[in-house]
């Protein structure tokens, strides 16, 4: 298909999609957080097995202070204890404190489902979009858009499908959307140590600072007759770089946003319920995207 890089395609002008493709187409910030774990003044508590078993693995995240109970230390066996002492390796002033699940609830907030482990961090500096798309290998890449998504459940199970099926990045507003933290980690289940989370000041001008580097840009959008599966986008016709955008739940993609997709397609929904849970949305659409041609991919 052709290279030429994508063109700003409103939603009255964006190419056909009746079975042909389209022509021409982390610095440390924030003290410690209550029961959400969210970054205040330079700190946040992750909790869950997952998550922090991530965190001590992950070189580029800089550890505080574990609380761990003697039931998750029995739990952890020889992986915890081989995770802790390369994170201690990497980081002599760890500190490692056995607490009672009393003292970990205290510390958390009502409601955290720890599982025994609590860590508090320093926020991950992703360095921005730029050193992001200068780091991307040749060949197909997906970044997954996030247009104002608030809750940090939906936020981390998008983290989490990026992170099985080969995203290079989710991206998000500074404002309006679901910062770093414990409720989003615990939810991305380990994903937000691997996939990168960028929370940008302006999204419009980092969807044209992408299709200036070749991404072509897909909306989901529900109202949209035209649909993933029925584009015929997949496979061979398939851009090799993608920015899939999604919106908030009720209000969906804003105008600026639609206005810089190529594509604006809806996923197939056999009746007349048409509405997913936009994390389900962003699975359903990574699968179609990445997930289903992956063995095709050289």
């Amino acid at each position: 298909m052709s290279k030429r890089k994508p063109t700003h395609v409103s939603a009255r002008r964006r190419p056909r999609l009746d079975g042909a493709p389209a022509r021409a187409p982390r610095s440390d910030k924030g003290r410690a957080g209550g029961a959400s774990g969210g970054a205040s003044g330079g700190a946040i508590w992750l909790h869950g097995t997952h998550a922090v078993m991530a965190a001590l693995a992950n070189p580029a995240r800089k550890l505080r202070r574990l609380l761990l109970s003697e039931e998750a230390e029995r739990r952890g066996g020889p992986a915890l204890e081989q995770a802790l002492k390369q994170a201690l390796e990497r980081h002599p002033g760890l500190e490692v404190t056995r607490a009672a699940r009393e003292e970990i609830e205290r510390r958390l907030g009502a409601g955290a489902v720890h599982q025994g482990l609590a860590l508090e961090v320093a926020p991950l500096s992703t360095g921005g979009l730029e050193p992001l798309l200068e780091s991307l290998p040749a060949g197909r890449a997906v970044v997954v858009v996030l247009d104002q998504v608030t809750d940090p459940h939906n936020v981390g199970a998008i983290l989490r499908s990026a992170a099985v099926f080969g995203a290079a990045a989710v991206v998000a507003t500074e404002r309006n959307s679901a910062p770093e933290s414990g409720i989003l980690a615990k939810s991305a289940s380990g994903a937000l140590e691997v996939v990168p989370y960028l929370q940008l000041p302006n999204l419009a001008r980092a969807l044209d600072a992408l299709k200036a580097n070749g991404f072509w840009v897909l909306g989901l959008a529900s109202e949209e007759a035209a649909t993933l599966q029925g584009a015929n986008l997949p496979g061979a016709d398939l851009p090799d770089r993608l920015a899939l955008c999604l919106g908030a739940e009720g209000t969906g993609l804003r105008r600026l946003t639609r206005e810089r997709c190529d594509f604006l397609l809806s996923l197939p929904a056999k009746g007349a319920f048409r509405d997913l849970n936009v994390s389900n949305a962003a699975a359903v659409a990574l699968y179609e995207l990445i997930g289903r041609h992956a063995a095709t991919d050289p």
